[in-house]
């Protein structure tokens, strides 16, 4: 009798368990240990507090939103990209709306592919706060436009900056985090370093890259158990960076910028990341639906990851040929002639 009420009780457990799953994965907008963590994890609020984080691409998107985000969580901060006016426009932002003071944060302005000047930039960062608590790798331009119509020195572009100047960068902390032996390196990287997408094979090789330096990197330092490496692979997210996107030439503009209203809203993206360095999480996918079922098929379904891409993807050329933006292509029926 007790054996049956066991069996009865497992009937009905596991297909409410499997339904309650189910629901909060239709629901979700992060990988389960990411969302888990922003349920009973560590607040950033409490973590992050007076520790030193310099940003790169700090003057817009998910740069300038993690720059007013960690300000509130009290952490000093040195914000880098290469518009220094956008960046003291950030930093005036961040003293209005938190508790830090001038000297709490350093602006040093940086071109990730002046690469001959980052180790003086990283001497610079150090040598104001002291020391650097977390590097968070965040600078960058995507890509709009198709292989057979883009020059090549569009793809060394995106190698140049996306992949070789993290690196660098990397390069020139590291030494230090490993002499203090701890340290947080976290890396911007995006759904297509996991996957792929037509009109962004430059920008995916680069996050490719990425994808595969820090998980070998990671392993390299074993013997640096308080050193987290983290990249972050964020799906559509609100930002400028499609404005500032390679095109089938160096220096031609993108011809349309659509609606960004069907994306992740920058702060949600932001609080996340936030709530991943906090917990020490190593990969965070951030992603509304549908696009997060695309981290889960590339994982653990490839062949049915495929066939969803080669069909959204033949619809995303198809609506970018007839003049519509990429993103917003998914959600917008092509122009009729």
């Amino acid at each position: 009798e007790m054996d049956c009420c066991i069996v009865s009780a497992l009937t009905w457990f596991i297909p409410l368990y499997l339904l309650i799953h189910l629901l909060c994965f239709i629901f979700a907008d992060a990988d389960f240990t990411l969302l888990w963590a922003s349920l009973a994890g560590y607040r950033p609020e409490r973590k992050l507090k007076g520790l030193v984080v310099w940003i790169t691409g700090a003057s817009s998107g998910i740069g300038e939103e993690l720059a007013y985000q960690l300000a509130k969580c009290g952490s000093r901060l040195i914000l880098s990209a290469r518009r220094e006016n956008e960046l003291k426009r950030v930093k005036h932002h961040c003293l209005e709306n938190s508790d830090l003071k001038d000297e709490d944060i350093l602006v040093l302005p940086l071109d990730l592919l002046e690469r001959t000047s980052h180790e003086e930039k990283a001497k610079t960062a150090i040598h104001y706060f002291g020391h650097i608590d977390i590097l968070i790798n965040n600078g960058g331009r995507s890509q709009r436009s198709l292989f057979l119509e883009t020059n090549v020195d569009v793809y060394q572009a995106l190698m140049e900056l996306n992949f070789l100047g993290t690196v660098s960068i990397t390069k020139q902390v590291l030494p230090h985090m490993t002499q203090r032996g701890s340290g947080s390196i976290v890396t911007v990287s995006s759904l297509v370093g996991l996957a792929g997408a037509p009109l962004a094979t430059g920008y995916s090789a680069s996050k490719h890259a990425l994808q595969g330096f820090f998980n070998s990197l990671r392993t390299e330092l074993a013997d640096y158990p308080k050193i987290l490496i983290s990249t972050v692979c964020p799906g559509p997210v609100q930002s400028q960076i499609v404005s500032n996107v390679f095109t089938e030439e160096l220096n031609k503009p993108v011809a349309t910028v659509g609606s960004q209203e069907h994306k992740m809203s920058t702060s949600r993206c932001v609080r996340l990341m936030l709530v991943g360095i906090a917990n020490g999480v190593k990969e965070m996918w951030i992603a509304q639906q549908p696009f997060l079922l695309f981290y889960y098929a590339w994982q653990y379904a490839p062949t049915f990851a495929w066939a969803i891409t080669d069909l959204l993807g033949r619809k995303r050329v198809q609506n970018f040929k007839a003049g519509l933006d990429a993103d917003s292509a998914y959600f917008t029926k092509p122009k009729t002639s």
